[in-house]
């Protein structure tokens, strides 16, 4: 015990040393958690809209003016004709073009309907998608507009038939940031974990220090928890500052216990740290850990379920995120501070996190040698 407090005072001093770690450690991930929030939300507006206008009536300038109001499109122009509405899609001016015919209010006066031709420039599929949805509301809405107050049918007999009522659960007001906060504030508690541990023993590798090290009878386990512990705590200390910037910066307050996001996220440390200490161990040179901890990144954010939901991926992806510790991490997030999730509610989640922490930390002192 009194050789891992000589460590461990040997570590903290080598980090407060060192000005560059303190920032990376507790200035980055509070810029970082207050920017990315604000910029990534799957929320689309000021989609460009170009519309073909053949028909010139009151009914098809009422239907423009509904689309420009309505906040989530931008009219980009009149065309004449829809080949030259086209070219905006080459020029990437326009999201969608809309075509309404010769004859559409002469239609919609005398049957009852009429149609409307849209195209969409498919480039971005999200944008594409959650724009022609929304353009499909709003011509929904003019229509039932137009057959109420125009032409006079009650509005009683539109509504006939099933009548849908919808309520938002957890994110009742449908606020991105309640949603990205929780998992972007996990992804930065990952980076913390891995990036800095992965540095640590090769960067002594390096400036030749190791060596002082190796001589000693220090065993290989006491060397792997002295320089997991630091990290470990300074990680814990990240993940207050993270909630504490969730609450005054967006106003979210966890509807779980804190004791829970942090007995989670403790263990969750544990794993990447022992990740970190592996990469660390394994690489020769810290280009070399940087790029294997970046190339392990990428793969953990981008099937982790921040940014694309793991039951819209095909098969062979949600079986390799079942490997994927930062997965859980968002899960829990998202449980605990949304919907008020307990110890006992994470469970699996739990289980398969301690399972990655032994297997990471046993390998690291494992493949440890006290040897050039």
């Amino acid at each position: 015990m009194k050789t891992l407090l000589f460590l461990l005072e040997k570590e903290f001093r080598q980090v407060f040393r060192d000005k560059a770690i303190l920032r990376m450690l507790f200035i980055m991930p509070v810029i970082q958690l207050v920017v990315l929030p604000m910029a990534a939300n799957y929320e689309v507006k000021d989609v460009s809209v170009t519309v073909v206008d053949h028909d010139h009536s009151d009914f098809s300038r009422h239907l423009i003016r509904s689309i420009g109001a309505s906040g989530y499109f931008k009219l980009n122009r009149l065309s004449h004709s829809f080949q030259n509405a086209a070219l905006d899609f080459n020029h990437d001016e326009a999201d969608i073009v809309l075509e309404i015919p010769n004859g559409f209010e002469r239609k919609l006066i005398r049957e009852n309907k009429a149609g409307l031709f849209v195209a969409v420039n498919a480039i971005n599929g999200a944008k594409a998608n959650l724009g022609a949805a929304y353009l499909q509301t709003e011509i929904m809405r003019f229509n039932k507009q137009i057959l109420v107050e125009h032409l006079g049918i009650p509005e009683e007999n539109l509504n006939q038939g099933l009548n849908l009522e919808h309520r938002n659960w957890y994110n009742q007001g449908m606020n991105y940031r309640m949603f990205m906060v929780p998992g972007i504030l996990g992804i930065l508690l990952t980076m913390v974990g891995t990036f800095l541990t992965a540095l640590n023993i090769v960067r002594e590798k390096e400036a030749g220090t190791i060596e002082q090290i190796n001589v000693t009878p220090i065993r290989k386990h006491i060397f792997i928890i002295g320089k997991l512990l630091p990290f470990w705590a300074m990680g814990l200390v990240v993940l207050g500052l993270g909630l504490l910037v969730a609450r005054v910066v967006y106003g979210i307050v966890p509807v779980g216990s804190l004791f829970t996001l942090f007995a989670y996220s403790a263990i969750f440390l544990l794993a990447m740290l022992g990740l970190g200490l592996l990469i660390s161990t394994l690489s020769k040179t810290q280009q070399q850990a940087m790029l294997l901890a970046f190339f392990l990144m990428m793969i953990f954010i981008l099937m982790g379920g921040l940014y694309t939901s793991i039951d819209s991926m095909p098969g062979w992806a949600k079986t390799m995120t079942a490997f994927n510790p930062v997965r859980y991490l968002i899960e829990v997030m998202r449980m605990v501070v949304l919907k008020g999730s307990t110890m006992q509610d994470i469970l699996p989640q739990l289980w398969k996190t301690v399972g990655f922490a032994v297997l990471f930390i046993v390998w690291a002192v494992v493949s440890y040698q006290k040897r050039a």
